[in-house]
This record gives C-alpha cells, structure tokens and sequence, in this order.
C-alpha cells in the first residue's frame, strides 16, 4: 500500500512492548496457537476464545491500567466498548485495583454486558445508535468526572497488549511465520501486531480483514483518509463496528499488505 500522507501521532515502541509483555505475563493466559487443515495446509488458528473474557482485549487493558499513575489510578478509568473491551477492562481494573466504567450502547450483547458487570466494573447503558455515538458519550464523562478515558484502540499501550503481545507469542511459537490475518474494528490490533514484528525484525505479511456490513478501515484506505466515525449496517462482529482514528489509519496504510472485507454469509458460514 501507498505511504500515508500524514505521521502517526503516536507508535508503539520498545518501551511500550516491553512494559505489555510482563504485565500480560503475569495476568493473563498465553493462548494456544493450534494447527488447523480445514482452512489450509500450514495454517494455525490463535485461540484468544480461551483467554480469560473470552477475547484478546484483556491484554491491552491490563497494559493501558498498569502504566497509570496511582493518583490516574485511585480516581479510576472510564470507556467506551462493543462488548469485549469493556469486558476486558473490568476484568483488568479487578486485577489490577482500579474503578472502571464501562459505557456501552443499549443494544450491546448481553453476554458481555454481563460479563462488565460481573467483572466489577460499572455498567452504564446509552441510548445512543452506534459504538462512535457511545466513545463520544464517554470521552465527554470522563472530562466531566475527572477520570481516564482508555480508547479500545487509539493508544500505544493498548495496542502493544493486544496486537505487541499476541504477535510475540506467534513468533516464539512459529519463527518462521509467513502471515497473520487479523480482525480490523478501529485497527489498534494490527496496530500492536505491526510494531511486534518491526521490534522483533520480523517480516511476515500482514492482513488486515474486516466486516462488508461496517468497512471503515476499508472505506479509509480506498480515500485516503481516516473515517473517524462511520456508521455501517447490522454486523455479526459487532466488536469491529465503528471508525479509526487518524493513527491507526497511518498505520495500517504503511503497514497492512492488504486489507479485506468480508461478507457477512461467510462470517456466518465460518
């Protein structure tokens, strides 16, 4: 893909990756990566299905809470979240002894919703169409309150839990790896999973895939520019609805060696 016009405004580096790799380490579940033939000879399957929500998102939020200070984390920490994100930070903030909030929107799953509320988090439900709808409720809260916002995705330490991490984890089990095709919501995944194999001097491909129902990442790449907001049809990955922001828009235009949309029949299917 072309170079981006712009500079990220932020990138994870070293530091970052280091800081994810223990705290990650030490709360939440290395994943097995397991051979699967039905997709495709020498293909593998990364199970964060076993990680402890049920997703990759605790990672990054046990990373985004653990580099707070303690006066940030006394006051606790407020998002916005699909589902997952929100799930992983309540699970995060109870490991790690830090309030959070989670803002979702009325119509998110109520497995997840649970899960938050059970977690110990805060539940907050907003009348509002949409996850950019949701983020921009809960950034306006936390200012309000005085509080931490901790985006799903725009943030380097997010980002070096899910993607830095996991990517680690991939070349320790397989070296030699030829590719990673990953999930793409607001794109912070990719984001991490393109920074581990930089630091690691790596160069597997890297291939970013996403719903046809909400293809902001898509729709971003084929402009040229970041759909921060982008309000898409009904989604089976209801956690990939929403837009990205100007960085991992960056990112992912000098990093993804392609970009899919899938059908929601063989999101279905698979």
């Amino acid at each position: 893909m072309t170079e981006p016009t712009t500079e990220p405004l932020w990138s994870v580096e070293a530091s970052h990756l280091d800081h994810a790799i223990e705290v990650v380490s030490r709360h939440a579940r290395r994943t097995p990566l397991v051979p699967s033939p039905l997709l495709a000879e020498g293909a593998w399957l990364k199970l964060e299905t076993e990680q402890l929500t049920g997703s990759f998102k605790v990672r990054g939020a046990l990373s985004a809470l653990a580099h707070l200070s303690p006066e940030a984390r006394a006051r606790g920490v407020l998002t916005a979240s699909a589902g997952n994100h929100g799930f992983g930070l309540a699970a995060a903030g109870a490991a790690l002894g830090v309030p959070v909030t989670v803002f979702v929107s009325a119509g998110a799953p109520a497995v997840k919703r649970a899960g938050i509320a059970a977690a110990g988090a805060k539940l907050e439900a907003i009348d509002a169409a949409g996850y950019d709808a949701v983020e921009e409720a809960a950034k306006a809260a936390a200012s309000e309150r005085g509080v931490t916002f901790v985006s799903p995705f725009d943030d380097p330490y997010v980002a070096a839990g899910n993607g830095g991490t996991i990517g680690v984890e991939l070349l320790e089990d397989v070296p030699d790896l030829a590719a990673v095709i990953a999930p793409v919501g607001g794109g912070g995944l990719v984001a991490g999973l393109a920074a581990a194999r930089r630091l690691r001097g790596a160069d597997f491909q890297l291939i970013g895939a996403q719903s046809e129902a909400c293809p902001a990442m898509v729709a971003s790449l084929r402009e040229g520019a970041p759909r921060l907001r982008f309000a898409g049809g009904p989604t089976l990955a209801e956690g990939l609805e929403g837009g990205v922001s100007a960085t991992t828009f960056a990112i992912a235009r000098r990093e993804l060696q392609r970009m899919e949309a899938v059908p929601e029949r063989d999101i279905a299917d698979a």
